[in-house]
């Protein structure tokens, strides 16, 4: 074991669900009382929780109502944020290398520097990986940062402008949104764009009917829609979504994104002003044999049910990026929130034994089901656990409620329940003096 008294810089690299939950946990337990010192390094100045990007792209949420500032959070709990991407590692001097920063124009703000660390977290979560598909790269959006689903709705209120004011009929593609991968983030985002669109042209569109001049589409590469639940409530979904007039789309595979639209391997061409991409993931590029850490074919960092990196134990890495051992099940834990919400719990308490002088204790995922949003028309998942005996399916208000507390949870665990509790109370308040959605 490793002198304790060696361990005392605690640096964790992503400021996403489970790197700034490790970050607020270890500032208020030993930050707060100098036991150790705790640094955050992140790219973005303000944190978002990643599910929620769909309902910011289509617009139902205002991003600046629940953007979270680093800054803020270092302050009030104890640890250090510092602005940057990681972009190197020297194990052996135990220091990160991080790139500089800039402002809009593009002048340096920050320059390259290095920060030591004693035991690091690398939390940099996961992109969505679009397989090289030609012309996805320049005509399709991610849903993968604030700033792209910021860009997909400005797109989207741009195209409802342009469309109302021309004068000859539409085009094609015009008004169309090909969503490409029906997964969660797919499947989510087409219900709420269903109903944004809706309200969109109810602020004085009055040229566009949106039963009939709005199509949305999702295109699955897999024989049916969001694989991760039962056969049972992926059928219920598909036959809501054709209720809302959006065209599904399976075992279709696709070949090629272009500025008007998607082809899929069968040859079909499915018109599109929009284009998302929801398929598929990947670990950043630039982790793949990282400092020579073991890495995976999506540049997941191999790691042991400790979450020790393979090859460093002063390494450690958790959430999407992270290739976890889930023993009798699949080779990796899944990538979801609730996968790096259990983990940075799980590290809060291992640095303890760690400074502690005592061995760490594995990991144990522990999986409480998947649910699916789709807005106001329903909610669909599975509750899995002892508390339920096994697993059952659940879906309307209760599944709703249980969706929104996943949120609830990751609140809780930045802020404390006084001031989710307060927050959530202005929020209703100040919500009905405002327009149901973005626009703009």
């Amino acid at each position: 074991m490793t002198d304790p008294s060696k361990l005392r810089d605690i640096v964790i690299v992503g400021g996403g669900a489970g790197g700034l939950e490790l970050a607020t946990r270890l500032g208020d337990t030993l930050g707060r009382r100098g036991r150790a010192s705790v640094t955050l390094i992140e790219r973005a100045r303000t944190h978002l929780w990643k599910p929620l990007l769909h309902e910011f792209a289509a617009g139902s949420m205002d991003l600046d109502h629940h953007a979270l500032p680093y800054l803020a959070q270092a302050r009030w709990h104890h640890f250090r944020f510092q602005l940057g991407s990681m972009d190197g590692i020297d194990r052996a001097r135990r220091v990160v290398s991080v790139a500089p920063s800039f402002d809009e124009d593009g002048r340096e703000l920050i320059s390259r520097r290095e920060i030591a660390y004693d035991t690091l977290v690398i939390a940099i979560g996961s992109s969505t990986n679009d397989f090289n598909t030609p012309g996805a790269a320049e005509h399709a959006i991610s849903l993968d940062t604030p700033d792209q689903a910021e860009l997909f709705h400005r797109r989207l209120v741009n195209a409802c402008i342009r469309a109302n004011s021309q004068g000859a009929p539409l085009r094609p593609e015009q008004l169309n949104v090909a969503i490409i991968g029906a997964g969660a983030t797919g499947v989510e985002l087409a219900a709420e764009l269903h109903k944004t669109t809706r309200e969109l042209v109810a602020y004085g569109f009055d040229k566009i009917d949106p039963e009939h001049d709005v199509k949305l589409s999702i295109i699955e590469a897999a024989p049916r829609i969001i694989p991760a639940l039962p056969e049972r409530l992926s059928a219920a979904t598909e036959d809501l979504l054709a209720g809302l007039k959006v065209q599904v789309l399976t075992n279709e595979r696709v070949t090629e994104v272009t500025a008007d639209g998607v082809v899929t391997a069968s040859g079909k061409k499915i018109p599109a002003e929009l284009t998302v991409w929801a398929a598929g993931i990947k670990a950043p590029d630039f982790l793949k044999d990282f400092g020579g850490l073991e890495s995976n074919r999506i540049n997941q960092l191999v790691v042991k049910q400790t979450l020790e990196t393979t090859r460093d134990p002063n390494v450690f890495a958790l959430g999407d990026c992270a290739c976890c051992p889930w023993p009798g099940h699949q080779p990796c834990v899944p990538p979801r929130a609730q996968a790096a919400h259990q983990q940075a719990f799980h590290l809060a308490k291992m640095f303890r034994r760690r400074l502690a002088g005592r061995p760490l204790k594995p990991y144990v995922y522990r999986d409480f089901g998947s649910l699916v949003s789709l807005g106001e028309y329903s909610t669909v998942g599975t509750l899995m656990g002892a508390l339920v005996g096994g697993s059952i399916f659940i879906e309307g208000l209760f599944a709703r409620f249980m969706y929104v507390s996943l949120y609830r949870m990751h609140l809780y665990a930045l802020h404390g329940t006084a001031k989710v509790a307060l927050d959530t109370l202005a929020r209703m308040i100040t919500r009905r003096t405002e327009p149901r959605i973005k626009l703009h």
